[in-house]
């Protein structure tokens, strides 16, 4: 499985009371990662809505498995992982600046056009977006 990286610092306004990273931020960077590979593939968020559709998301986890500070360089892992249904699963592992996993996550998007109807079957444009980013993830192209 191939993860693209993008690399995020944990940011004053970013820490809490107890001088560690809030938990909501570890959605952000998630989403930070999650753009940032979908876009390489005509994906992202703003490219979806060109095409004239939204991804909006059905399924969040997010696994907490140490804190992050301020000013730590954290490096955002994301990859794709192939479904049976037409929805787009993105994983998500966030990395510490010593290298250890700080958190590891998992969204789940769905497909719907601009008016919000689920797509039940993904359109050949974005299917063949999809699956170029999927054999991408794969270790293919």
């Amino acid at each position: 499985m191939r993860y693209h990286e993008t690399v995020v610092t944990v940011r004053f306004n970013e820490i809490d009371a107890y001088q560690v990273a809030w938990h909501g931020h570890y959605v952000a960077w998630m989403e930070i990662g999650r753009n940032e590979l979908a876009r390489l593939f005509g994906m992202a968020a703003d490219q979806l809505a060109e095409a004239g559709f939204l991804g909006p998301v059905v399924a969040l986890e997010l696994k907490y498995l140490r804190p992050a500070r301020f000013n730590d360089q954290l490096t955002v892992k994301t990859t794709v992982k192939r479904n049976e249904t037409p929805t787009i699963e993105f994983r998500t592992v966030i990395i510490g600046q010593d290298g250890a996993p700080c958190a590891r996550g998992v969204t789940v998007h769905a497909l719907t056009d601009m008016q919000g109807v689920t797509q039940y079957r993904l359109p050949a444009t974005v299917a063949e977006r999809v699956e170029k980013m999927l054999a991408w993830a794969e270790g293919g192209e």
